[in-house]
């Protein structure tokens, strides 16, 4: 009888162990399925209807923050308190001011990348206000109340925040606008989450509440995946869910599990 050298036993035993592990690892990285959505201020969350229903139609699992716009921690809190309910990782999504909450928020570890929409993306000493004097904007139409909430004049609403949604909408969000704390704008991240995890940046090149060159150089200088959109006004994530949304669901597949 002729017994198997060692050589040989060993390369049968590697030969086996090569073919067991290919066969319990998955043959591709699953798409991150959860997709999390951060509204900013001055508006709520049913704005973002538009891009749910396609995230919805494509398979994906989505849940929006409400958040108070009452201080930055209680804003931060909400959508922590919605990371918590979800069953596995996610990408979280955020519409100016939303940004400043995702870039604090996003630490969680539910979170696998970043998606700014319009958004700020404050870096360590920054804040959204002192950035706005560095690129400033082109509306005049912000009013604070006298326990320092600020909203926007709702005659200036259409043009300035929604002036690519139709006047009819536009008014109506100009009059169910939510105001928001001025202190949020002050607000100071000490460890931005896009230094860390990857992000994808959509510019409004139309944009009059942030400067499009402000949104520019936060997403050079995250090295996020960029895509502008002509024409689009602060309201892009409503007047352009479609783009929104691939960009979003490009974020999911490239966050693979």
């Amino acid at each position: 009888m002729r017994f198997p050298t060692f050589r040989s036993a060993a390369a049968q035993a590697a030969a086996t162990l090569c073919l067991l592990t290919a066969a319990a690892a998955p043959a591709f990285a699953a798409p991150v399925k959860n997709i999390v959505l951060v509204h900013g201020a001055f508006v709520g969350g049913a704005g973002w209807r538009p891009v749910y229903n396609i995230l919805i139609k494509d398979g994906y699992r989505v849940k929006l923050v409400q958040e108070p716009l009452t201080s930055f921690n209680e804003d931060v809190t909400a959508t922590k308190r919605v990371l918590d309910s979800l069953d596995g990782p996610c990408v979280l999504v955020g519409h100016s001011y939303g940004g400043a909450i995702i870039t604090e928020a996003g630490n969680d570890d539910h979170v696998k990348s970043l998606v700014y929409i319009a958004a700020h993306a404050l870096d360590v000493g920054e804040t959204e206000a002192s950035n706005g004097k560095k690129y400033p904007n082109s509306t005049k139409a912000v009013i604070k109340t006298p326990d320092n909430f600020l909203y926007l004049n709702p005659a200036d609403y259409p043009s300035d925040f929604a002036a690519d949604l139709p006047r009819a909408q536009a008014e109506f969000e100009a009059n169910a606008q939510m105001p928001t704390s001025a202190a949020v704008f002050t607000a100071l991240i000490p460890d931005p989450a896009w230094k860390t995890k990857p992000s994808w940046y959509m510019v409004a090149k139309a944009d009059k509440i942030i400067n499009p060159d402000l949104e520019r150089m936060y997403a050079a200088r995250a090295h996020s995946h960029t895509v502008e959109i002509d024409g689009a006004s602060h309201s892009v994530y409503e007047s352009h869910p479609k783009e929104v949304a691939a960009l979003i669901e490009q974020a999911a597949q490239q966050s693979a599990q």
